[in-house]
């Protein structure tokens, strides 16, 4: 995050973040008077009072205290607490004022801050323009989406739609920023903002981000001042801000305490543990965190992709990542092991790996609040890896039908993040799929899944014997003196890593019931004998030709298949489509 500074006693000072500053800006170029905060409006923020004093503090009081000082008149709103003011005297001054605005002198003193909008707003709004055009009125109003949530308009309660027009008509009418009236709504997610708000030309969109790793650590050193974290020997408050990109300060605080109350310093594995559970959850289930053992030498084969994620694991490690690309496809039939091979990347590059799950529900809005919610801790969590399986069928596309548009939006939001350059070397996806043809073009482009790799099965007995030993490492099953060669000659199937891994699992199996710890030639021969490979060969053979037009380097394709001339590769698929009654 990059701040504004002021030159001020032979020095420079920080005084507002871009999106403070951003705010601050526009309330000054008097265009504008509805602005929406969103993203990270429920954590503590920071404020430089000067160089390296932090004071942290929630984003109401940022508004009213840093911004506007406190001065000329302050007015909260929330459906649950109704109309309060930032000072005591603010909230007289208003109770004593608004009666002359009642229809009659029987009106309900409580309407003038009751929770509901239709009593308490027609007196602020009032109230506000009765006040001196020299006097600033401002009207923070917290937890928006309950008062001016997405849907249909006929299916919005009065209070809904009475809110949609109240504000539409507030940021319209040029009299409210003569006035000087600003009303600044709060919320988590815009997209669960009625888009009559959030997409009028009116409303000024701020985001306010996550901490990043300097805030993080300012943080920490201003409650290590106080005496109240404790840290692990070796632990410093450097080291734990680079650990927990990703937490907000409201988190890192929490964490704190609790240790600071239990008297037990915080070491770096419980930070890591409890920044797995905290993001799952604050993810509300949506996003996994991939954890993995292995790494690239757990993979036998695919020479060719291994060697390209071990160079991109080095430039990663000397800081570089810069030079990546934006996302990688990795195409391939089933049973490949392409899911393992980028979680075995994960365990090579050591950077967090989450994967994506679904985010999609029947309630409108909801959806792409999910979305838009995950996506911001992705940003929050960079450097990330993001693994997006059987890609096809989850991303969807442009021109999906039968759910109001959610689908195409969605997809047009994936899109658009996935091609921010910004983000490059910070975020990098992987998009697996066994069918890389059912994928739009939009995410295989240049600036989003550029890399395209593809994984085969293994061709010969020397690649089926390599890929049995890598299994029994990855297993760690006990072979007891026999040679798998003689066997693959025996029973000469085509194996997929899947198909392996099912008969090591069956031998192991029949070792089990006759109660040894260890593998027998005798078992595997059995499980051997009785496997049969699952028989789905034009489904298989569609995959692989589907795999094959999709790499980008011929180096990684089969030999069967270097040699078939691009117009064949087209023309079997084609076939291969119509006679599985594909479209």
């Amino acid at each position: 995050m990059s701040d504004q500074y002021i030159y001020r006693s032979n020095q420079y000072i920080k005084i507002l973040p871009v999106w403070a500053q951003e705010l601050a800006t526009k309330y000054g170029s008097k265009t504008a008077n509805l602005y929406i905060l969103h993203g990270n409006i429920g954590d503590f923020l920071p404020h430089e009072r000067k160089e390296g004093e932090f004071i942290f503090t929630r984003v109401q009081d940022y508004i009213s205290e840093i911004i506007f000082g406190n001065r000329d008149i302050i007015a909260y709103y929330d459906f649950s607490s109704g109309v309060t003011f930032c000072e005591p005297q603010m909230e007289k001054d208003y109770l004593s004022g608004a009666p002359q605005f009642a229809p009659n002198a029987d009106v309900d003193m409580s309407d003038f801050v009751s929770t509901v909008p239709e009593k308490c707003f027609p007196y602020l709004e009032k109230y506000f323009l009765s006040q001196s055009v020299k006097c600033r009125k401002v009207l923070i109003i917290d937890y928006a989406e309950t008062i001016i949530p997405i849907g249909d308009l006929i299916r919005l309660s009065d209070t809904d739609r009475y809110c949609i027009v109240t504000f539409n008509r507030w940021a319209r009418d040029p009299k409210f920023i003569r006035s000087d009236i600003s009303i600044i709504l709060l919320t988590e997610n815009l997209s669960d903002i009625s888009p009559r708000i959030t997409g009028s030309p009116a409303t000024v969109k701020i985001n306010v981000p996550f901490p990043d790793n300097k805030i993080r650590e300012n943080f920490l050193r201003s409650k290590e001042t106080e005496g109240k974290l404790l840290l692990d020997r070796g632990l410093t408050c450097e080291k734990l801000a680079a650990i927990t990109s990703g937490l907000n300060l409201m988190n890192l605080n929490r964490l704190a305490h609790e240790s600071y109350e239990k008297d037990e310093p915080l070491t770096l594995d419980f930070m890591r543990l409890k920044k797995k559970e905290i993001i799952e959850n604050e993810a509300r289930g949506l996003l996994e965190f991939m954890e993995t053992s292995y790494d690239l030498s757990h993979v036998s084969g695919h020479d060719f992709v291994k060697k390209r994620f071990k160079n991109a694991a080095k430039v990663i490690k000397k800081g570089r990542p810069d030079v990546l690309p934006m996302g990688y496809l990795i195409a391939g039939p089933v049973g490949t092991g392409k899911s393992f091979m980028v979680s075995a990347f994960a365990g090579e590059i050591g950077i967090p790996m989450v994967k994506f799950r679904n985010f999609r529900t029947k309630w409108q809005g909801e959806t792409e609040s999910n979305l838009e919610k995950v996506l911001n801790i992705l940003v929050a969590m960079a450097p990330v890896g993001v693994m997006i399986d059987e890609a096809d069928a989850f991303l969807g596309d442009r021109n999906q039908e039968g759910d109001s548009g959610t689908s195409n939006r969605v997809f047009a939001q994936i899109a658009s993040f996935m091609g921010n350059t910004e983000y490059r070397g910070k975020i990098i996806w992987f998009l697996i799929t066994c069918r890389p043809d059912l994928i739009p073009i939009d995410l295989k482009r240049q600036g989003r899944a550029e890399e395209h790799l593809a994984l085969f099965y293994p061709e010969t007995k020397k690649d089926r014997e390599e890929l049995f030993k890598t299994l029994v490492r990855k297993l760690k099953l006990d072979i007891r003196n026999f040679s798998i060669t003689d066997l693959f000659k025996k029973f000469d199937h085509e194996y997929s890593g899947a198909d392996l891994e099912a008969v090591l699992i069956r031998a192991e199996h029949l070792a089990a019931i006759d109660d040894r710890v260890f593998i027998k030639r005798e078992d595997m021969e059995e499980a051997m004998s009785d496997f049969m490979p699952a028989a789905y060969p034009y489904d298989v053979e569609l995959q692989n030709l589907v795999a094959v037009l999709e790499c980008t380097s011929k180096e990684m394709i089969p030999a069967r298949f270097q040699k078939m001339p691009r117009g064949r590769i087209i023309s079997e698929i084609k076939e291969l489509k119509e006679l599985l009654r594909e479209r």
